[in-house]
This record gives C-alpha cells, structure tokens and sequence, in this order.
C-alpha cells in the first residue's frame, strides 16, 4: 500500500455548494473542473478525504428535527447561515441509509470520475466507513433486524433517548441508538450489533462493494467496535439476542478483506497502539491536539518519545470536521507554531475544509451550505509555504528523532535525516524570546554554515560556537531549516 504524508478532509457537500456558486451552475461530482482537483495536488496534498458522500437518511433526518438537541443546534446553524431554511438541514453524513452516493453529491461514474483525476496527480482518495451504526432506515432494519442490538419496554421506558421504537412485521421493536458511552446517544442511528457474525460479515461485504471506488477508508470511531469495549458497553444486551460475544476483531477480518487500500481509525481512549496492530494504517492522535491545544510542552515532549514505528502511523491534527475551528482554538502566533509542530512531526498530517483560508466557524455536518466567510490571507499564504516546505522528500523518506536542548523551556526542535542531508525543525512554543543550544555532531569544526529556511525559500548563515549551533527564537517562533553535512 502506498502511503500518504499530507490528506486534506472536504466537506464534501458544503464544497459542491461553494464550487456551484462559483461556477454559477450545479456542480456534482461528475462536473468538478479538472483544475479544481488538481489544485490540491499544487498545494502539496497527496490524499483526499471526501467526507460525507454516502447517501443520507431522511428518516434521521426527521428525527434529528424533532429531538431536544435540535434546539441547540439551531443556533449553530444561525451562526453559520444567517436566515437558515429548514431545506438547508440535510441531515448528517453519519447517519446513512445506504452505501451508494447521495444523489445531492452525485454517482458512482463521478466518484470513479474524481478518484480517476486525483490518481493520475499522484493522489489517493479516501472515504467514509462507519462500523457502529447506520440510519434507522437502513434496509437492514426491516430485512435483517437481528442486525441491531435491540433491548425491549423497559429500557425504553428507563432511557427513552436511548432507543428508538420502530414497527418491524406488525409489532414494536426497540432499537437501541448508536451511542459513544461518554456521551448522549446518536438520535438519528440505529447499533448496530457486533455480536452477530452474520452482520459482521454483511457488513464486509459492503466494504467490498465500495472498496473498488476509493483507495481507501476513513473508519468512524473505529475503537467503538473492538470486542473488549463493545462487550462491555452492550453486555446488558446479550440476554436479548441469540449471538454471543466475538473471539475475532472485526478489524482483523477487515484488513483480510481489502489488503490493498489505506485503512485509517478515528480512535481515542489509548486504543491507539492496537488498532495499529490489527492492521490500521494510521489512528487519530487526540493526545497531540490536546497537548497542542492546552501548551503543555513537558507533555507533548514526551509524546513525542514513543517509538518511530508507533509515531508513524498516527494522523496528526490541530483541526477536523469535529474540532472546533484552530483559527479560533489558538492564538494567532500560536496557531502558526502549533500548525508548523503537526505538521514536521512523523505521521499523516491531516488539514481540513477551511483551515488554510483561516476560518473560524465550525460548520455543523447537518447544513448542505454554509454563508461565505472571508479568507485571511496571511494564514493562506503561510499554509502554502508550509505545505510547500514539508513536501521535501526529507519528511517522507527521512529518519527523525529528537534533538536533546539545554537551557530552553518552552521550545522543541528535531531532526530529518537521510545521508549527507538533514532538516532542523527549532520551534519556541511560548511567548517569551528563547535561544535553542544544539549540540552539534558529526561537523567539522568550523565556525559557521548555511542552512536554507525551507519556509522562507533562501538561505542564511548560522554560526558554530564549540560544536552548538545557537538560534535565537522571538516568541512562539519556528524555524525549518535544510542544510548538508560536510564530509
């Protein structure tokens, strides 16, 4: 499997509209401009992940309409959308009715079109695969109820927001909702049920259905679905269905299935390290957003410790569909820092709809469009410089470790290998000015060298005092430097 360094996340959907108004036309999937495509190519990317493409339920939509957290969201929506219809809440992409293309969005032909486009400029296309739950009219819940794990009166009467009641042949079945047990269930989803090997392997089968569309899959709350923590989360259930708990992982069976696509896991609760081992390409890193986010360097620093292999098959982020805008997370000089660190350290680094251009509302999944929000174009600007810089063949192919600092709180540097070349990432997380001693090896003595700053595109001179490079750091400045070791 090839892989991938830099993965840009569209709100699929939202794009289309924008792109439409742009065009002054309808745009699906099958009329996106070939330059609009190649674009991401020019920017630096070398995978896209077009969220939300699978088709979406009405039924959750209705549902979602008419619960309590409605009521919330609507000023969300008002936030976005000054003057939102009720026609521009479609529903969420992750409550899906079935694996197919929302007609909203497009076709078979225009996914295999755009997949085909992004190919040929050296880009893999990435989708959505949510294993947990589906929509509540999901042609299973009639065909296949046992599909879904399902309690009776009493639960419902007990946890009303739980559960769903549908009539399934003429009587009333209650199925339980889609649901992270840290949080209130998903009103518009139906549990699916992880005790049933039939299921399982139904679900596989539409993975590779789809899988000949897309170069690989985006897995939705992937650590939902291990048997040890859907074991406990639905244990109450057991006693209600006929199927016993799982001895194989389903994400085993899913890397047998489809060994040749990129198979990336939405993952928290320290589940990182397995889901690697059943076979994940790369798992989300929460921990380093939130070292990112709350300054905590010591922390970060010893995240940053683990071993090459685990590092490299994490995706690094400070932003994504679920997070809150970065633009409004962090300051406007820490934003940049926080963004050059995600995106030199091991990994794949994911940028999502919007960060480049500097926004700051968070889009709800629910909205099919949203209202213009202007660009900044000094953060344009710098996104492109950065992405330019970290498509150095150093950062794919390179051999990274950390450099040990004296006397330098609130800053972090490392190196890029590969050999007589190196690039000496020096950043300074902080506000208060710092100067970065290095202890320099494997350099003649000498008393200075040139190093190109990648991000500023020349060079400049660096002098050497008893083998430590110094530099010296305004507050939360970084520096991207690339030089050649002398023989």
């Amino acid at each position: 499997m090839p892989k991938i360094f830099r993965m840009l996340e569209i709100n699929t959907i939202v794009w289309l509209h924008e792109l439409s108004e742009t065009y002054q036309k309808r745009i699906r999937l099958s009329d996106i401009p070939e330059e609009e495509l190649l674009r991401f190519a020019e920017t630096g990317f070398d995978s896209v992940w077009l969220m939300g493409i699978w088709k979406r339920s009405p039924l959750g939509r209705e549902i979602f309409i008419s619960s309590p957290e409605f009521g919330h969201y609507i000023d969300l929506f008002r936030d976005v959308l000054p003057g939102v219809r009720e026609d521009d809440i479609y529903g969420s992409p992750y409550s899906i009715q079935a694996y197919e293309p929302d007609p909203l969005i497009g076709d078979w032909d225009g996914l295999d079109r755009v997949r085909s486009i992004l190919n040929r400029y050296g880009m893999r296309l990435i989708v959505d695969f949510v294993p947990n739950h589906t929509a509540p009219d999901h042609p299973w819940v009639t065909q296949h109820p046992d599909y879904y794990i399902r309690g009776d009166e009493s639960h419902y009467r007990e946890r009303p927001s739980d559960f769903t009641p549908l009539q399934i042949d003429g009587r009333v079945e209650y199925f339980a909702r889609g649901k992270d047990p840290h949080f209130p269930a998903w009103s518009d989803t139906l549990q699916l049920n992880h005790f049933n090997t039939e299921m399982r392997m139904a679900l596989l089968e539409e993975v590779k259905r789809i899988s000949p569309h897309a170069d690989g899959f985006r897995c939705d709350m992937a650590m939902l679905v291990l048997n040890d923590i859907f074991n406990w989360h639905w244990q109450w259930a057991i006693p209600y269905n006929v199927h016993q708990p799982q001895q194989c992982e389903f994400w085993t069976m899913l890397r047998y299935s489809i060994p040749d696509k990129i198979l990336i896991a939405e993952a928290y609760w320290d589940t990182e390290w397995t889901l690697q081992q059943l076979g994940f390409d790369y798992v989300y890193d929460k921990r380093l957003y939130d070292r990112l986010k709350g300054a905590e360097l010591y922390g970060l620093k010893l995240h940053l410790q683990a071993e090459i292999s685990f590092q490299q098959k994490l995706l690094r982020f400070i932003e994504n569909h679920d997070e809150d805008r970065a633009a409004s997370v962090f300051g406007p000089e820490a934003l940049k820092t926080a963004a050059v660190i995600f995106s030199t350290v091991p990994g794949l680094k994911l940028f999502h709809h919007g960060q480049l251009e500097g926004r700051r509302k968070k889009i709800p999944l629910q909205l099919k469009r949203v209202a213009p929000e202007p660009a900044n174009e000094g953060l344009r600007e710098f996104y492109n410089r950065l992405l330019r810089a970290i498509s150095h063949p150093l950062f794919m192919k390179g051999k990274w470790k950390m450099v040990p600092l004296s006397e330098t709180e609130g800053t972090i540097s490392y190196l890029w290998e590969w050999g007589h070349e190196f690039i000496l990432v020096v950043v300074n997380y902080s506000e208060t000015p710092a100067t970065i001693v290095i202890p320099w090896d494997h350099i003649p003595e000498r008393e200075s060298m040139i190093l190109e700053d990648l991000l500023k595109g020349e060079g400049e001179e660096f002098h050497l005092h008893s083998g430590q490079l110094k530099i010296h750091l305004h507050g939360y400045e970084f520096r991207i430097l690339y030089g050649l070791r002398t023989l």
